[in-house]
């Protein structure tokens, strides 16, 4: 049996047996809680160690995979970003913090806003929005999130829609290369309170994690003081270096950064930000269509298995064969399948033309002509071909 009993148990909708019956206690947790022998893996392999730090103090020495130390990607700071993390303070927007449009429906628009204004930033810049997810711990949020996505992102090719929009719950077991996380509330924790969560929610980048809350209510919160004392150690502004561009050498860093106060600024910043880099945007954008033709054409592997079981591969090149070329087999097999049925088609065509010669002076065909053409191909098809 494998699995981690710091992570989020399972979900029970009745109350009473999660409460009174301790139904929510998985029979993993339950075995290592009754001190059955077990053996707890002590090395991740998924996160920059940085990103790890986070969380790392709920695992007993918890340490890193050689590819994380050696790994080119991880050793590469995050275009367009002063830290490849960071804890952003987000006040309210247009005096608004939390709202419940409806019970429970948790929603905070200026989070929102903020979180897909980073987004649209993060593309400006040439990351992939398949590698960027956008989570946050309320179902509410995350409807808001779809709809201004929709409305600002999904039909410009430019930009497109990110990797995932969903809950930390909904998002357990899954990763990305960027989270961009909205903790929604402004006037209590909430759920969050609860430390699984919060590990779950941190654990989900593999290279950058940039968290949107109120900090001045969850730097409070007790349970999760491990983390969020981590987090507090970087400026709690965004700090973005927007010179730079996914996927190039950032060495050279710009000594000073932007800083990004509160939403307005943010979105300001980038609506002046994407009209500026419009053209190297639709120019990125059709080298990358170019690059997607010329390699859907170039070759094709074969898996050849011979009797003795041993395979080879072969690599077949593609060949795109001219329409006119098609044109003409395509013609060469419908004759060789269709001869007889085109001669009998003939044969009929020209009886019809008889017949309505010598009734050219009579009456118009009534609906009876449509009935003996189906009955003829009817009696026609009866006649099934023999073969060998």
């Amino acid at each position: 049996m494998i699995g981690d009993n710091h992570q989020l148990p399972p979900i029970v909708q009745n109350v009473a047996y999660q409460k009174y019956s301790n139904m929510e206690q998985s029979l993993f947790a339950r075995l290592i809680r009754l001190g059955v022998p077990h053996i707890q893996l002590n090395a991740q392999g998924r996160a920059r160690s940085e990103l790890a730090n986070l969380y790392n103090w709920r695992y007993k020495n918890l340490g890193d995979l050689k590819h994380v130390l050696d790994n080119e990607e991880f050793k590469l700071t995050n275009a367009g970003f002063l830290y490849n993390y960071q804890l952003i303070n987000v006040p309210d927007f247009n005096g608004i913090g939390e709202s419940t449009p409806s019970a429970y429906f948790y929603q905070n628009l200026g989070e929102a806003e903020f979180a897909v204004a980073l987004f649209v930033y993060m593309r400006i810049l040439g990351y992939p929005s398949e590698k960027i997810s956008i989570l946050t711990t309320y179902n509410g949020q995350a409807s808001l999130l779809r709809d201004i996505i929709n409305k600002r992102c999904t039909n410009n090719p430019l930009i497109g829609m990110p990797g995932k929009i969903s809950t930390v719950d909904k998002y357990q077991g899954q990763q990305n290369d960027f989270i961009i996380l909205s903790l929604v509330r402004t006037r209590a924790v909430g759920h969050l309170r609860d430390v699984r969560r919060l590990v779950v929610a941190l654990s989900r980048a593999r290279l950058g994690l940039y968290i949107l809350c109120r900090v001045s209510l969850f730097k409070k919160c007790y349970e999760l003081a491990p983390a969020f004392e981590r987090l507090l150690q970087k400026p709690t502004r965004l700090l973005l270096l927007p010179t730079e561009q996914f996927g190039y050498p950032n060495e050279n860093r710009q000594k000073q950064p932007l800083e990004i106060i509160d939403t307005q600024h943010m979105s300001h910043f980038v609506s002046e930000f994407y009209s500026a880099n419009i053209e190297i945007m639709k120019g990125r954008n059709n080298q990358l269509e170019k690059e997607q033709e010329e390699g859907d054409g170039e070759v094709m592997e074969v898996v050849v298995t011979t009797e003795e079981t041993s395979t080879t591969t072969t690599t077949i090149p593609v060949v795109e064969i001219p329409k006119e070329k098609e044109g003409e087999e395509e013609e060469e097999e419908r004759m060789e399948e269709g001869e007889v049925r085109e001669g009998q088609e003939e044969k009929k065509k020209e009886e019809d033309r008889n017949k309505g010669e010598e009734k050219e002076d009579g009456p118009k065909e009534s609906d009876e002509g449509a009935i003996v053409f189906e009955q003829v191909d009817f009696e026609r098809l009866q006649n099934v071909p023999k073969y060998g």
